[in-house]
């Protein structure tokens, strides 16, 4: 019997690329797309079939669905910058919403068994702590509002047309082959950036934000292996750090594990969640997981490889569409 075959969106990315070493893992044969606007080919495992593309293409999706034949989607392409999303929304919608559409319409015309998608603690908005998957979602911004709207869609496609969904909203995710040359997310990324420029450390309002920062080895598995058990099918998932830490406390953790001084930057607060960290009893109950990697360990393991890496020079985003407002350092 062949073994069964997964498509990975956004696959040469952070997570994905994690992802895809998990799937290996449990045999499957694994083809990702990737538009390579924040991955790199370099993430990509040799074991897999690599295919440059962009979501966004109609034509080009509904060509790979009929030739490759999928068993199983894991839809991380994404542009996941939410404080910027603001002020890119055509293409935070077009990238986000759009795209993800195509997806599913081509899942659902190729009886895909499972369509796994990767959203976000960002659907909750502010002031629902912790946040549970119960809870109405609110979200802020638009970023956020794209993964809402997409979860929405997966869920009238199920009732519609029977296509099985597995949803996970996972958060503050850090560790090796994260894009530490993107200023606009990943703060993680960008302290380790920042030291290895010996500049100070860029911390917009008081550094009093409280975040749930989580190991990549801890939430990829978990995914993965999630297509196997269909009583998580057709439902939502948090997943992510059981503890949580200031911007404040992070600065110390990642200036010693990256052996330097801890300097700093206060700018301007942003326009954002002061305060985002979210239960796990369910994804703990149906799919076993573990928050096994404490903040130092996790940031300890991604220090050593950022320093191989070395500093990045980070990207300007070109097509910044709305200015009012807009951070004097993403200007």
């Amino acid at each position: 019997m062949p073994n069964k075959k997964a498509l990975v969106t956004g696959g040469a990315g952070f997570i994905g690329s994690h992802l895809v070493d998990e799937l290996l893992k449990l045999n499957l044969d694994v083809v990702v797309i990737d538009d390579l606007s924040g991955g790199f080919v370099e993430n990509v495992n040799r074991d897999v079939k690599f295919i440059q593309g962009d979501i966004g293409d109609v034509e080009f999706i509904n060509d790979i669905f009929k030739e490759e034949r999928f068993d199983y989607v894991f839809h991380l392409a994404a542009y996941a910058a939410e404080g910027l999303s603001h002020f890119i929304k055509h293409f935070n919608y077009q990238n986000n919403l759009i795209g993800s559409v195509n997806l599913i319409n081509a899942s659902i015309n190729n009886d895909i068994k499972c369509f796994v998608f990767t959203s976000s603690i960002a659907v909750y908005g502010a002031g629902q702590l912790p946040m549970i998957e119960s809870t109405k979602p609110q979200p802020e911004d638009s970023y956020g509002i794209s993964k809402y709207a997409i979860e929405l869609e997966l869920e009238a496609s199920h009732k519609m047309f029977g296509l099985n969904y597995i949803i996970f909203r996972p958060h503050n995710v850090y560790g090796e082959r994260q894009n530490i040359g993107d200023k606009y997310r990943n703060v993680v990324g960008i302290f380790m950036n920042q030291i290895m420029q010996d500049k100070p450390l860029t911390i917009f309002g008081d550094g009093n934000q409280q975040r749930a920062f989580t190991y990549i080895g801890d939430v990829a598995p978990i995914i993965a292996n999630s297509i196997f058990n269909e009583s998580a099918y057709n439902d939502i998932f948090n997943i992510g750090a059981n503890t949580f830490a200031t911007v404040n406390k992070l600065v110390n953790v990642v200036s010693e594990a990256m052996g330097a001084e801890a300097k700093t930057n206060y700018l301007p607060a942003r326009n954002e969640v002061v305060s985002a960290y979210s239960d796990h009893s369910k994804v703990q109950r149906i799919l076993g997981y573990q928050d096994l990697t404490s903040l130092e360990d996790g940031v300890e393991k991604m220090a050593s490889w950022a320093k191989e890496e070395g500093a990045k020079q980070s990207k300007k985003f070109e097509n910044i569409e709305i200015l009012k407002n807009l951070p004097p350092s993403w200007a």
